[in-house]
This record gives C-alpha cells, structure tokens and sequence, in this order.
C-alpha cells in the first residue's frame, strides 16, 4: 500500500509542484519536513523495509519527522537512517 497525501494527519505542509523529483532512493538531497512531497517520499522508502505498511505506521513515521526529527538532519539519507535506526528497530521488537 503507498501511504498518500489523505493520509497524513499533519497539516503544515506545502506542496509545490515538484512530486515527480521523488522518486528512487533517499540521497543526500536537502531535507524539508515541511515538504509534503519529501515527507511522503520517504514514509513510502520506509514502506520497502515492511511487509505492509499501514496508515497507522505510516503516521508514526510522520510523527517522527514532524515532531522529533533532530534539526542536524539536513539530507534524505541521514533522516531515512534515523528513521531506520529508531522507528524500524522499535517496530520489529514490537513484532516479537
């Protein structure tokens, strides 16, 4: 399941016409958690790493990086990183 733009729960977002940039693998292309289509993009790269991936899921991820993302996170790759070291870690002991 791709997780979309209904499904957010965040609101202050923009969303400019770029959508079609994101595409592939995270890279150390600049991060804006503001960026509706950024943070899309990479709770849908968090999705390769799951059987499935629900609403639910794709909700915590957004918490994450709209409410606990440390600011030195400044590329895709470094917030994809973080994201996997934190949310998929805790995801799969929860699964034990």
């Amino acid at each position: 399941m791709s997780f979309l733009k209904e499904h957010l729960r965040l609101t202050h977002y923009f969303w400019d016409d770029t959508s079609l940039f994101y595409h592939g693998d995270p890279t150390r292309r600049s991060f804006n958690r503001e960026n509706g289509f950024q943070v899309l993009f990479l709770i849908n790269c968090c999705s390769s790493f799951l059987d499935s991936l629900t609403i639910k899921e794709g909700r915590d991820i957004e918490e994450l990086i709209g409410k606990q993302l440390p600011v030195e996170m400044k590329s895709e790759i470094t917030v994809f990183r973080w994201l996997k070291s934190g949310f998929f870690n805790d995801w799969l002991l929860s699964m034990k």
